[in-house]
């Protein structure tokens, strides 16, 4: 047998004040009913996990990167010119940085959607009623899925068109640096179709006003 939670009670005690009354709810009913969200993010947060792990490590190479190329650059030049020894070649510095940064881009924009983490202006929107929100919501991220399976698309052709070129320091096939926007356009593809069946995120105060939101708040 359930044991029931009086929750009048406990907001009475709660908030000081009497609040409209509601049926006493079971302690199954109470744990059973957030479960499924729950299992959703979860299975989210998976997904996401290994794009993360990535872009942690693309940033650090970034950051280590930077910091070579300015030792290089303001340190061991002088040295080398002072000593009259041969320059340090470094323009692979660019290379790297450049790759880097096309690949952290890419990344980054498909789990900036899964985060609702870009910016989006409302203005009219979150004053239209709730199946209209919903409508544009589930509208705004297919645009977003096709955006995404666009990149892809040209990435990958790019990337097949450049395989027999190479870079001119490290000699990178330049596919490398191609596949950036076809596997971010997948992570725009694969994030953008599973916001669209999320629901809009609550409004709060700051939004009901207007303003600006993560992206996904519409």
């Amino acid at each position: 047998m359930d044991a029931t939670v009086d929750w009048r009670s406990i907001r009475g005690l709660a908030f000081g004040s009497d609040l409209p009354d509601c049926a006493p709810v079971t302690a199954r009913e109470a744990t059973a009913a957030p479960s499924a969200p729950a299992a959703r993010w979860r299975v989210r947060d998976i997904v996401l996990l290994l794009p993360k792990i990535v872009l942690t490590g693309l940033l650090i190479l970034a950051i280590g990167d930077m910091i070579v190329g300015v030792f290089l650059r303001y340190v061991m030049v002088p040295v080398t010119d002072w000593l009259d020894l041969d320059t340090i070649n470094f323009f692979w510095v660019e290379e790297i940085g450049e790759y880097t940064l096309a690949w952290l881009t890419l990344i980054g924009a498909g789990i900036g959607i899964a985060e609702r983490a870009h910016f989006t202006l409302r203005v009219l929107t979150h004053r239209l009623p709730l199946p209209a929100q919903r409508v544009i919501h589930v509208a705004t991220h297919l645009l977003i899925a096709g955006f995404g399976a666009l990149a892809a698309w040209y990435g990958l052709q790019l990337a097949i068109v450049n395989s027999l070129l190479t870079s001119p320091a490290l000699e990178i096939n330049l596919a490398w640096l191609y596949a950036a926007p076809a596997v971010g356009g997948a992570l725009i593809v694969l994030y953008g179709l599973a916001m669209a069946f999320e629901p809009p995120p609550d409004p709060d105060p700051f939004h009901e006003a207007g303003g600006v939101a993560a992206a996904g708040d519409d």
